[in-house]
């Protein structure tokens, strides 16, 4: 094929996807609204894609770029001259470095554990998984959603080497109160981590802007590392975060090497070995462009465009804020007594040009609609808003979901360990996909079959999906 026809085709199988801008889309993706920007990066990555972070003595200029968007990403996070930074391909990666450096760190604990809000973002999960590292979860108060100090600094023991908390939680955009809680995990000389993906590079800013955003990186004593994705709020393209320890003492126990095999030393600073020079020549880039003024802006237009949906939310005859913001992300439910479906008002709100992403109930959280608001947001919340009380209209009018009392039954009944694939098979027939792999355009009827499911038997329903979706050959 030519090059023109490749392209085509990928333009083509592109305009079935989520809108990357715009700001309709209000979950997965980060539009700064800038015109260039875009531009801009997928030229600096082009320029740099073939070049292998692997070796930074190979290429000097992919080392200049990651130390300089450490040093930018340390300094808006109150760190200094000591702190330590590594550019890594997500928030999660860089999570599992936090929580790999802690673990290597006290090799002396045979069983180690870390200290995390239930609300905690579920990477720490995956990093528990792969690492042996038990997950205590600590419950949130019930009514803010915000961890309780008290109840972390109980939770800590002899076996812990890592404390978490959220600047913000991604479920419901508050902050934990770091400084009691860094406090409390300097007391026992244990490690604090500090996962500011989301807010790492916004919070700042709109501290400066004139929020009340209170002090949550370097600059509370007892906080060990802090990570921020720059491919959210730094408006950069997938695949660029950064984590940060306040020393290169700490960060070093994440590094792994190896002579053990008859090629080269294998050295590794993350996760992984060969690193597309890409990503981070185009967050260097987009920093560089944007500048700290620039970022002060975008801040400013998202915490405005935040405060008018919140504000208007609230006006919505039948819904409610689960959680007081403080930050850019917002959690939707139904206040009481509301007689009609929140998964159905996310399929209204596709159905007219946005994403919402639907939110099962877990603990105190009730089932809601998470919202990233961005940059791109300002000057649009009137049409989102008329949009969702339209949803919501039309959501009442509908009535509620209703599914085969016997399905949900036996949905209640079935083992996650010792599941088949005819039961899959006869799940995906009761929920009107049939033997294929594409969902449905509205996911109402099976979001409330997989919100009747038990946590773990949702989990292997949906890995049993997405064993479905990535399968050779099913689109031709």
């Amino acid at each position: 094929m030519s090059a023109q026809d490749v392209l085509a085709e990928l333009r083509a199988m592109r305009a079935a996807d989520l809108p990357t801008h715009g700001g309709r889309t209000l979950a997965y993706v980060y539009d700064s609204g800038l015109d260039g920007v875009d531009e801009l990066a997928a030229s600096a990555y082009a320029l740099a894609s073939s070049a292998n972070a692997l070796d930074p003595t190979a290429f000097p200029s992919l080392l200049r770029m990651e130390n300089e968007v450490a040093g930018a990403a340390a300094a808006l996070l109150g760190g200094d001259g000591e702190t330590a930074g590594t550019v890594t391909s997500g928030g999660t990666e860089s999570c599992l470095l936090a929580v790999l450096a802690a673990r290597e760190a006290r090799p002396e604990i045979g069983e180690p554990s870390m200290v995390l809000p239930e609300t905690a973002h579920a990477a720490f999960h995956k990093a528990a998984h792969l690492f042996g590292v038990r997950a205590v979860e600590v419950p949130v108060d019930p009514s803010t959603f915000r961890a309780d100090p008290a109840a972390m600094a109980a939770a800590i023991d002899e076996t812990t080497v890592l404390v978490v908390a959220s600047a913000p939680s991604y479920a419901h955009g508050v902050l934990d109160p770091i400084a009691p809680i860094a406090a409390a995990a300097a007391a026992r000389g244990v490690r604090m981590h500090v996962d500011a993906c989301v807010g790492g590079w916004v919070l700042p800013y709109l501290r400066r802007a004139g929020h009340p955003v209170p002090e949550f990186g370097f600059g509370v004593a007892g906080v060990t590392s802090v990570s921020v994705d720059l491919h959210k709020y730094a408006y950069c393209p997938k695949g660029v975060s950064v984590l940060l320890h306040r020393s290169a003492e700490l960060r070093r126990p994440q590094y792994f090497a190896s002579a053990r095999w008859p090629g080269y030393t294998m050295l590794n600073t993350t996760m992984q070995s060969t690193r597309s020079g890409g990503p981070l020549a185009a967050a260097w880039a987009v920093l560089r462009h944007v500048g700290d003024d620039g970022y002060l802006g975008l801040a400013e237009r998202a915490g405005a465009a935040t405060a008018e949906i919140a504000a208007g939310i609230e006006e919505v005859d039948g819904l409610r804020l689960v959680a007081k913001p403080d930050s850019t992300l917002l959690a939707v439910s139904t206040s009481d007594g509301a007689a009609f479906d929140l998964f159905t008002v996310a399929d209204e709100m596709r159905a007219r040009g946005w994403y919402v992403q639907p939110q099962f109930a877990r603990g105190p959280s009730p089932v809601n609609l998470h919202l990233t608001i961005t940059a791109a947001n300002r000057g649009h919340e009137t049409e989102f808003l008329a949009d969702l009380r339209a949803s919501v209209d039309e959501a009442r009018a509908r009535g509620p979901v209703r599914v085969d009392e016997d399905v949900l039954e036996s949905v209640r009944a079935l083992d996650p360990d010792a599941l088949t694939s005819e039961q899959f098979a006869g799940l995906l027939d009761a929920a009107g996909m049939g033997a294929g792999s594409t969902p449905p355009e509205r996911m109402a009827e099976v979001n409330t079959l997989l919100a009747a499911a038990p946590e773990p038997l949702r989990e292997r329903l949906l890995l049993e999906f997405l064993g479905l979706l990535y399968r050779h050959g099913t689109n031709g």
